[in-house]
């Protein structure tokens, strides 16, 4: 009897378990994809808004500046759950701000057109008289007499410059000035609605940002966003009131010097003062203008007193007043501020001093 040996059936190739929907791997890989995903539409969506990014931030710097004015009017009687009404009444106190000066010098400007026509008429017919300064300069004398006689003193009409003034670069300096002008006040029209949804959202949305970074950093990301709050609105504080004091100051020594309209250049130079290094652009003028009208000791004299006045300001009491409410050193208060300048532009004066806070406070983690 033959016996067979056994016969084996052939083996299966092993097949893998489907993965669990539940299992760890599997919702790691989601957390993943999920969160690439997230990025990416964060990116889009803040590509899609790119020309409104400046816009926002011009606004969030204004709401934090008077954050604490809007939660005392909240808690007042007659105000309080009114909230459209307070967003209102301060939205239109920030545009009055800015459109009331502007409208002044605009006014000014228009009353001052006549008197410049004429004199600019006047030029054409018989040239620019030398002022009487030029004879008393310690050095120079003929230089600027030759000078003067060749191009100023004869009549303008025909003269290069004059010509100048009708060419096609003129009317296109004019073009794109109408252009930027229009473009800022289109600016100026939308950080004024985003300050109202802003200030109109109110408590709400001081609440949503803080729990949103205590869930997402801790309670460390909430307080370093409190401290970067109050690094702006220190700022803010520290450019109003110097530039205040600047222009106050400034208007008094107008005064004394015998300029014109006064009040409206006290106005125009605290305006400029409030942004760093602005306020020479109009006492310097103001010094010229004195200059040309032969009165060479008040020029000199508003020139200088101006420089002190701007340097004590610009690199000693506006630093330690934003450090004093930052509680940042005096260096990196003014390394903020000019570096912040530089890198952003005038919105940088704000992000500056905020950015500094942050590198204190991880200054501070690191070495504690």
């Amino acid at each position: 009897m033959n016996s067979r040996p056994p016969v084996t059936p052939p083996e299966s190739p092993s097949v893998t378990p489907p993965e669990s929907p539940t299992s760890p791997e599997r919702l790691k890989k989601q957390r993943t994809a999920s969160l690439v995903l997230y990025i990416g539409l964060v990116l889009l969506a803040l590509w899609v808004v790119r020309d409104f990014i400046a816009v926002a931030a011009w606004a969030s710097v204004l709401a934090i500046a008077l954050w604490p004015l809007l939660r005392k009017i909240e808690g007042h009687g007659w105000f309080r759950g009114r909230t459209t009404l307070i967003a209102t009444v301060l939205t239109l106190a920030i545009a009055l701000l800015v459109v009331l000066p502007v409208g002044i010098g605009i006014a000014q400007a228009l009353r001052e057109a006549h008197d410049m026509t004429d004199w600019f008429k006047t030029v054409q017919e018989n040239g620019i008289a030398l002022p009487d300064f030029v004879q008393h300069l310690p050095f120079g004398v003929q230089q600027v007499s030759a000078w003067w006689q060749a191009n100023l003193a004869q009549p303008l009409r025909d003269s290069a410059a004059m010509k100048g003034l009708h060419s096609t670069t003129v009317m296109t300096l004019g073009r794109h000035f109408g252009a930027r002008a229009a473009h800022a006040v289109m600016v100026f029209a939308f950080m004024l609605v985003t300050l109202f949804v802003i200030f109109q959202a109110g408590p709400r949305l001081s609440g949503s940002l803080s729990t949103g970074m205590r869930r997402g950093f801790g309670e460390a990301g909430a307080q370093l966003l409190q401290r970067m709050a109050t690094a702006v609105r220190g700022t803010v504080s520290g450019l109003v009131v110097v530039g205040l004091g600047e222009g106050a100051l400034l208007g008094v020594a107008y005064a004394v010097t015998g300029l014109p309209h006064v009040a409206l250049l006290a106005l125009i130079t605290a305006i400029a003062a409030m942004l760093p290094f602005c306020a020479p652009l109009t006492f310097g003028l103001a010094a010229l203008w004195l200059l040309s009208q032969g009165s060479v000791a008040a020029a000199i004299g508003l020139a200088v007193f101006g420089s002190v006045v701007v340097f004590v300001a610009e690199h000693f009491v506006r630093p330690v007043l934003i450090g004093n409410s930052t509680r940042l050193p005096f260096l990196l208060v003014l390394f903020g501020i000019l570096g912040g300048a530089e890198t952003f532009g005038l919105l940088g004066i704000f992000i500056g001093p905020a950015l500094m806070t942050v590198l204190m406070v991880l200054w501070t983690d690191l070495v504690q």
